[in-house]
């Protein structure tokens, strides 16, 4: 399970160096954060109980984030 964090947090790098090549600063700097935390918890050593419970919250956080993002933040249709 350590093994598939490690690969999240490749997976968020390449999203990060896209982000960066499309100058989406904002965007880069959430995709490396992402990174950093997948990275270090994939050398944790944890149990595989811990890293669903792990993975779980992070799903959990995104979500919330992105309703919060989507309903009171974006407007669609007013460019950038």
């Amino acid at each position: 399970m350590d093994r598939m964090f490690r690969t999240l947090a490749f997976w968020t790098g390449i999203f990060a160096v896209m982000f960066y090549a499309g100058d989406m600063m904002e965007a880069t700097l959430i995709s490396l954060a992402q990174t950093a935390f997948f990275l270090a918890i994939g050398f944790l050593k944890l149990s595989e109980r811990m890293y669903i419970y792990i993975f779980f919250s992070y799903l959990t956080v995104f979500m919330i984030g992105f309703t919060y993002y989507t309903s009171f933040i974006l407007q669609p249709g007013f460019g950038h």
